[in-house]
């Protein structure tokens, strides 16, 4: 089984209810283990909602951002392009402290991210955009 779909929106906050409407696809037929379709949906939204406030911060709210996701037979993956500037996801993880000592919300979704994915990246691409890669077995 493989399922993909496929979605494009602008860096607006305002979509993340769109974004996860759109998501809900990957639940078809639904994955028995609700906790691991929440992980899911947390990972989708945390990573969307970093490219917004941090990679896109200083673009304009018209600048795209796509996402795919496919699901399939053991897990779902999750792309999102972003066209910010360089970011060293590993280095910004082992920079940032720990929940219990991590009182500003700087990098608390990406620990959140590192802790329920199982493969997390983010990588530079060949049309110079960047791509936060997810993986969550089911």
């Amino acid at each position: 089984m493989k399922n993909k779909i496929y979605l494009k929106v602008n860096t607006d906050l305002t979509a993340s209810p769109q974004v996860l409407s759109w998501f809900e696809q990957m639940n078809q037929p639904p994955i028995l283990d609700k906790t691991v379709w929440w992980q899911c949906q947390t990972l989708m939204m945390e990573g969307f909602t970093n490219i917004v406030e941090h990679a896109h911060r200083n673009l304009p709210i018209e600048t795209p951002i796509e996402i795919e996701a496919v699901r399939l037979d053991e897990y779902i993956e999750i792309r999102i392009w972003s066209q910010g500037e360089p970011f060293d996801l590993e280095q910004q993880l082992q920079q940032t402290s720990e929940f219990e000592e991590n009182e500003q919300e700087r990098g608390r979704g990406l620990k959140i991210m590192s802790a329920i994915a199982d493969k997390l990246s983010y990588e530079p691409t060949v049309d110079r955009r960047y791509c936060l890669f997810i993986s969550k077995y089911y």
